[in-house]
C-alpha cells in the first residue's frame, strides 16, 4: 500500500514537472460570485484546448466542465494562449482550474474577497509618511525646507514637514501627492461604508473615531496646505535627486544640500519658468498643472473633511479659488526638477487639472462661472493622450485619467453636455480597448514606467463610465485589468505586496525597508512591467531576475515587456505612493459591490 502511494505521488510530481511549460493565470485574490471571471491559459508548445474544468480545491470534486474557450493565438514566447471564461459559475467556495496538462493556483469565489482591501493599501501610505513615521516610530526630515526659485524669498526657511515620500526615494511632489489626496477623497466620498477605523491620526494601531482613510487624507492635506503658505505662493517639489544617495532608512538621511548634513532640503517655488533638469532645464511652461491640483484638493477637501476637522476644512476651502486663479494667470505645465540625472516627471498637460479644479469649485460654490470654465478647459483635451498610444514620456500625461470629464458628465439638467463628456470618456476607453483585444490578457496599456498606475487609471475610468451609462461593452476589459493586478498576467504575480498573502506577490520590492531588514512595503502597488527597451537603457539596471528562486525567476515570460521581482529593479518592482492611493477607489467599489451581492 505504501509503495503504491509512493508511486502515485511520483507519478503526480512527474506530470507536474513534465508539463511545466503550461500555465493558467487567474486572479489570486478571487472573484465575486456575480462578476466576470476569465483566466488565461498559455503554453510554450502548440496545443489545442477545447474545454477546461473547475475543481473544488477542498474536496477534489469536479464541479463543472466548460467549453467557453477563446483561442488568442501565439503571444510572446507562448505558442498557444486561450481565454477561459467561467463567469457563469457563481457557487461560493475555493477552486482551481484544469486545462491541458496543468492546473491553476487556488482561488476563492465569495462576496467577501475584496473586504478590507482598500484599507489594506493604507498600510503602505502610513509607511511612506515623512516627518513622524508610525511604521518606524521615528521622525525624519524635520528641518525641511529652504526656498529656491522664488524671486524674493530664495534661501528663506519654510516649514514643509510632513506628507509622504514619493516612493523608495524620499522626494516629495505636489504633482503626485495632490493626486493621491484627491483619489482617496473620491474613494471615501463614493464608498464611505468600505473604510474602517483601526488606526489613530498618528498612524498607530487603535481606533480614534475617524475612518483611517480620512486620517491619511488629513496627513497629506496638512502638507499640501504648508506648500501653499500665502495666496499666490505655490510650491511644487521638496528635495531633488541629490537625495538618491543609496538605500538607507529616512531617519538616517544625512544628504547635504548646502544647509548642513540632514539639516534641510530645497523646496521648489512654482515660478512658471523652466528649472534645472540635470545638465539641462526642464520644459515648464506655466503654473496651471500644479495650481489646478491645489484647487481641486482644497475645494473637495473642504467638504470631505468638514465633519471631522471643520476649522481646517474652512481654511483650505478659503484657499481653493486663490490657487485656481494662479493657474488662470499662468497657464501651462509645471514640471519637476532634478540636479544630477535627467529623470523627472515630464508633465505636459494642464487643462485637465484646471478643469477638475473648476468643477470642484463649482460643487463647493454653485457658481456657474466655474462650470463654464471647466467645460472650456475640458474641450481642449477630450482624451488623455496616452490612451491608445504605444508610449509616452514619464508622467507626461498626468493624472493618468481626467476626473473632470466624469464630473461634467454627471452635471444635472444638461443631457447634451453629459453626452459630450461621456463620449470623451468613451473615446479613451475605446482606444485602449482596440489595443487590449490584441492581447490574451486584454491589457491595452503602454508598458512605460509605472504601467500599473495607468492600469489603475483606466480601471477607474471604465468603472465610472459603466456605472454612469449602464453600458457593459468594456466590462470584460475592465475585469481583465483588475485581474492583471492580482496575478492574471504573464508572470502570474500579484502587483500588490502581500495581497493576497496566500498568493504569489512581490517579495523583493525595491525598498529601503527591505534592504535594512525592518519590513516590506505591505500594501504597496509596484510600478509594473516596462518595455524591454526601456529597462535596458536605464541607469544602474543590469539584472535579469533572481534565478532558482520561487516566484522570482520570470525569464521564460519576458518578452517585449519585462518584470523582475528583484530589489535592484527600481523600474518595475518599486511601489509608488500615488499609484497605491489611486487604487483605493476601485477596491472600495468592489467591496461595496460584494456587500450588495451578499444583500
Amino acid at each position: 500500500m505504501e509503495k503504491k502511494c509512493l508511486l502515485s505521488l511520483l507519478f503526480l510530481f512527474g506530470v507536474l514537472f513534465t508539463h511545466a511549460d503550461e500555465w493558467i493565470r487567474i486572479n489570486q485574490l478571487g472573484y465575486l460570485p456575480q462578476s466576470i471571471k476569465v483566466a488565461v491559459f498559455m503554453s510554450e508548445e502548440g496545443t489545442s484546448i477545447q474545454s477546461f474544468q473547475i475543481v473544488n480545491a477542498q474536496t477534489g470534486k469536479l464541479e463543472r466542465t466548460l467549453s467557453a474557450v477563446k483561442s488568442t493565438g501565439e503571444w510572446g514566447n507562448m505558442k498557444t494562449t486561450c481565454r477561459l471564461d467561467f463567469s457563469d459559475f457563481e457557487q461560493p467556495g475555493t477552486y482551481y482550474l484544469k486545462a491541458g496538462n496543468t492546473i491553476s493556483p487556488h482561488f476563492p469565489i465569495n462576496t467577501h474577497v475584496y473586504d478590507g482591501t482598500a484599507d489594506f493599501l493604507l498600510n503602505y501610505m502610513r509607511q511612506q509618511r515623512c516627518g513622524y513615521n508610525p511604521f518606524l516610530k521615528d521622525s525624519c526630515h524635520v528641518h525641511d525646507g529652504y526656498i529656491v526659485y522664488h524671486p524674493t524669498k530664495t534661501g528663506q526657511h519654510l516649514d514643509v514637514r510632513g506628507g509622504w515620500h514619493d516612493a523608495t526615494d524620499y522626494l516629495q511632489y505636489t504633482t503626485t501627492s495632490a493626486n493621491a489626496i484627491y483619489q482617496m477623497m473620491f474613494a471615501y466620498q463614493q464608498n464611505p461604508e468600505a473604510f474602517g477605523d483601526e488606526y489613530d491620526a498618528a498612524g498607530h494601531a487603535g481606533a480614534n473615531g475617524i475612518p483611517d482613510i480620512i486620517d491619511e487624507i488629513k496627513w497629506g492635506m496638512d502638507w499640501l496646505n504648508r506648500m501653499n503658505p500665502e495666496p499666490g505662493e505655490l510650491y511644487n517639489q521638496l528635495a531633488d535627486d541629490r537625495d538618491h544617495a543609496g538605500m538607507r532608512l529616512p531617519q538616517d538621511c544625512k544628504v547635504d544640500y548646502g544647509y548642513g548634513p540632514g539639516l534641510g532640503r530645497p523646496v521648489y517655488f512654482c515660478s512658471g519658468e523652466p528649472q534645472v533638469r540635470g545638465k539641462f532645464m526642464n520644459a515648464t511652461t506655466g503654473v496651471a498643472s500644479t495650481a489646478g491640483k491645489f484647487a481641486s484638493c482644497f475645494a473637495l477637501g473642504s467638504r470631505v473633511l468638514k465633519p471631522f476637522y471643520p476649522e481646517f476644512a474652512a481654511l483650505i476651502g478659503s484657499k481653493a479659488d486663490a490657487a485656481y486663479q494662479e493657474g488662470v494667470k499662468k497657464p501651462g505645465a509645471c514640471q519637476t526638477a532634478s540636479v544630477l540625472a535627467p529623470y523627472i516627471y515630464e508633465e505636459d498637460n494642464w487643462v485637465d487639472d484646471m478643469e477638475l479644479g473648476a468643477m470642484e469649485l463649482y460643487h463647493s460654490t454653485g457658481d456657474k462661472k466655474y462650470l463654464d470654465q471647466a467645460i472650456e478647459y475640458g474641450r481642449q483635451e477630450p482624451v488623455t493622450p496616452w490612451m491608445g498610444a504605444d508610449s509616452a514620456r514619464h508622467y507626461q500625461w498626468y493624472p493618468f485619467m481626467n476626473m473632470g470629464h466624469y464630473h461634467i458628465a454627471k452635471v444635472k439638467g444638461n443631457k447634451r453636455l453629459n453626452d459630450e463628456f461621456l463620449r470623451n470618456m468613451h473615446a479613451g476607453i475605446q482606444r485602449t480597448y482596440e489595443k487590449a483585444i490584441q492581447s490574451p490578457f486584454m491589457h491595452g496599456i503602454p508598458y512605460i514606467w509605472c504601467s500599473n498606475n495607468l492600469t489603475t487609471a483606466m480601471l477607474t475610468q471604465c468603472r465610472l463610465y459603466r456605472e454612469t451609462t449602464q453600458d457593459n461593452t468594456y466590462a470584460e476589459m475592465e475585469a481583465a485589468m483588475r485581474d492583471w493586478l492580482f496575478g492574471c498576467n504573464p508572470w502570474g504575480t500579484s502587483m500588490i505586496v502581500e495581497l493576497p498573502t496566500t498568493g504569489d506577490f512581490p517579495i523583493m520590492p525595491h525598498s529601503s525597508l527591505l534592504n535594512a531588514g525592518v519590513g516590506t512595503t505591505t500594501g504597496g502597488l509596484i510600478d509594473g512591467p516596462v518595455y524591454a527597451t526601456i529597462f535596458e537603457n536605464l541607469r544602474e539596471e543590469n539584472m535579469l531576475g533572481i534565478p532558482n528562486t520561487p516566484g522570482q525567476d520570470y525569464e521564460r515570460f519576458q518578452g517585449e515587456m519585462v518584470y523582475h521581482d528583484a530589489i535592484s529593479d527600481y523600474s518595475t518592482n518599486e511601489p509608488t505612493m500615488d499609484g497605491t492611493a489611486c487604487l483605493t477607489y476601485y477596491l472600495s467599489s468592489m467591496q461595496v459591490e460584494g456587500m450588495k451581492q451578499a444583500k
